[in-house]
């Protein structure tokens, strides 16, 4: 019968608790890191120029930002109220066509971004949007 050395037996639990700790500090600043890289590799790539904008915009809306064309879609994008507000739109005006290009650009990029160029479906590909 062979009896186990106690220090053996200490020293052996030590190693893989200090292992243990060295993975859970990795995964969790991999954990942390991955959202934020998420966000900035999903807004980068769905950035799309000021011209290309007004390219939809020219399609959508004749140009004309400040459109309420009362059918209930509204600005040169022609945000629904609904999605005006789910993509923050209210933070800068109660509609889309009461605010500016500048502000209705800002949200058609959050659009962009979770829903791709479909969200204009005829006008995106006139745009040469999302290529």
């Amino acid at each position: 019968m062979t009896f186990r050395n106690e220090t053996a037996a200490v020293t052996a639990t030590a190693t893989p608790k200090r292992r243990s700790r060295a993975r859970m500090a990795l995964m969790a600043g991999a954990i942390t890191a991955l959202p934020v890289a998420g966000l900035v590799a999903a807004t980068s790539a769905s950035a799309a120029p000021a011209t290309v904008w007004d390219k939809v915009a020219a399609c959508e809306a004749t140009g004309n930002w400040a459109v309420d064309s009362g059918n209930g879609f509204y600005g040169g994008l022609q945000f629904t109220s609904s999605t005006w507000a789910a993509f923050g739109g209210t933070a800068y005006a109660p509609q889309a066509h009461q605010a500016t290009k500048d502000q209705q650009i800002a949200v058609g990029e959050k659009v962009l971004a979770a829903q791709g160029p479909g969200a204009w479906p005829i006008c995106s590909v006139k745009a040469g949007l999302g290529k």
